[in-house]
């Protein structure tokens, strides 16, 4: 496992390299802050690549030529949101697998943290939505809400 970490951890700082967040902090840290926000190794994997397929050129075929196991592939394509899926429905499909839905729990701590959470005057009323789209998709994996509420509740927020 520490070798697959070592591979993934050099591939997430390549693929980052220079990349920066909205507040203009390395969006390397981000990726180490969902890792080290979970606690089976399996799943810290996962959190440390959570945004590679979506954010940069690495692809799935990518990551199986890696050799990496094919659990965390599969949690890794789980986890990518993809524009042809609505947000409600990429977290509904994620949430059965154990990994995936790790991952995603610690990827809407840290996003949601208060420390990362950006108030813009020209964009409050999109952020505002993201927020909640966070805060909804949090208590539907966590089982707060079931998935008939929280695709209720998404609705609005989709757009």
């Amino acid at each position: 496992m520490s070798s697959d970490i070592d591979k993934a951890l050099a591939l997430v700082t390549k693929k980052f390299h220079g990349v920066t967040d909205q507040d203009g902090e390395p969006y390397l840290m981000h990726c180490l802050r969902v890792m080290d926000g979970v606690d089976l190794p399996e799943a810290q994997l996962v959190g440390l690549m959570h945004d590679l397929v979506e954010d940069t050129d690495v692809t799935i075929e990518d990551l199986k030529q890696m050799e990496f196991d094919p659990a965390t592939i599969e949690a890794v394509d789980l986890i990518t949101h993809r524009e042809e899926d609505s947000y409600a429905d990429y977290v509904i499909k994620l949430k059965p697998n154990p990994l995936a839905r790790s991952a995603k729990l610690s990827d809407l701590r840290d996003n949601g943290s208060l420390g990362r959470v950006l108030y813009r005057s020209k964009a409050v009323d999109k952020d505002l939505r993201r927020i909640q789209r966070y805060i909804l998709s949090y208590q539907f994996l966590s089982d707060r809400i079931n998935e008939s509420d929280y695709c209720l509740r998404m609705q609005p927020l989709e757009n």
